[in-house]
Formats: C-alpha cells, structure tokens, sequence
C-alpha cells in the first residue's frame, strides 16, 4: 500500500468520533469531482460473501447470522465490542479485504482523473502499520462534536443504547489524539449549511476549492 502511485491524486482523510459526521464531511469534501471510500461500506460488502459469512459465524460463537444466512450486523457488532479476542480476529479477516478495495478505489480515481479521494476510515491511525493508508493522504481533517450529541444521534439513527459510543470509543485512539493529528479541525453543531460552508473554507486554504 505503501507503495502506490498518486500521481497527482489529492488523498484525504477524515476523523472524528462515532456519530460525529464525519460521513457527511467526507461527501462535502468530495463533491462532484472525488469519491469517498467508506471502509464501514466496504468492510460491509466484504461480509456479504456467504463463504466468509459462514466462517466469521463458526470461528466467532455462531448466532450472528440471519434467517437468510446472512451477517447480522448489530449481532457481529456487539460480539466484536464486548469481547476484544472476537474483534482482532474479525479484524484480522476484514482489514485485508477492505486495504484491497480501498487500493482499487484509489487507482480508479487516479486512472479517471477524479479527486480528491476521500478516506472515510474509522481506524485510519489506529491501524497505520497495517494498512499504511494516512500516510498517502495529503491532509486530515478532524471532525468535532459534542459528546452528547453524539451519543443522541447514535440512539435515534443507530437504534444503539445510551452509553454505546463511549463504550465503542474506549476501544480506539483518544479522540484528543486524533485532533492533534489533523491539519484541519471543523465543528459539526449547527446545520448542513454552515457545514458545507465550513468544508469549503477548508477546501480553498488547500487550494482545492
């Protein structure tokens, strides 16, 4: 991965905390002309092979699979987070498969002249020395919430429990850490409008506007 050709490429990353908006950051950075790759999308795809369905049901309890035999998500979810031995191995499974689509994506927009990609990768500095991936982008954007917000937004979209973020979160980098990381840091409290107007003030200091 290391070794990928840019070429011109403008690659971005986007972090933040669960529920943040990083998702709609990462398509106001895009725009038009770019295209975000969404791990949580790929990683989703990935687990739609009904050959690695049934193995991650086998190898990680069973009952995580749904009538259709199909990954139940929400299942797989609170398995992975509650037990950390289920995570590594499910990420040992993921991970590889999501690098390779992240890669194809990249090369696609690169060959079509389309930019700026857009990382949207849950664990882009959490798991660098696998995957190598914030290290081609050209900056990264941190994007801000209040905890609360958060936690509420993940109740009523997520159908998640109160609490669910702060748990999840426990598991990954301090999103203090995170921030410090980004050359850019927007604040998601109003609405899309200011938003979109907030990407766009980071999008003309880089000279993409």
């Amino acid at each position: 991965m290391q070794d990928f050709e840019k070429n011109g490429l403008v690659i971005v990353g986007v972090l933040g905390g669960i529920a943040s908006g990083k998702s709609a950051v990462a398509r106001l950075l895009a725009g038009a002309s770019g295209v975000v790759l969404d791990a949580d999308a790929l990683a989703h795809e990935a687990l739609a092979d009904p050959e690695l369905a049934a193995r991650v049901d086998a190898e990680l309890g069973g009952d995580l699979l749904d009538e259709r035999g199909r990954v139940d998500r929400a299942a797989l979810a609170r398995r992975a987070f509650s037990e950390p031995r289920a995570r590594r191995r499910l990420e040992d499974w993921i991970h590889p498969l999501v690098r390779e689509k992240i890669l194809a994506g990249l090369t696609e927009a690169r060959d079509r002249g389309r930019g700026p990609a857009v990382l949207d990768v849950p664990l882009l500095l959490e798991k660098e020395r696998e995957h190598h991936l914030a290290g081609l982008c050209d900056f990264l954007v941190f994007v801000a919430a209040d905890a609360a917000r958060r936690d509420q937004r993940a109740v009523e979209r997520r159908g998640w429990e109160p609490g669910e973020v702060a748990r999840r979160e426990n598991t990954q980098m301090p999103l203090e850490e995170k921030r410090t990381r980004a050359r850019h840091v927007i604040t998601n409290d109003r609405g899309l409008e200011e938003l979109g107007e907030s990407v766009r003030e980071v999008l003309a200091a880089e000279g993409l506007a």
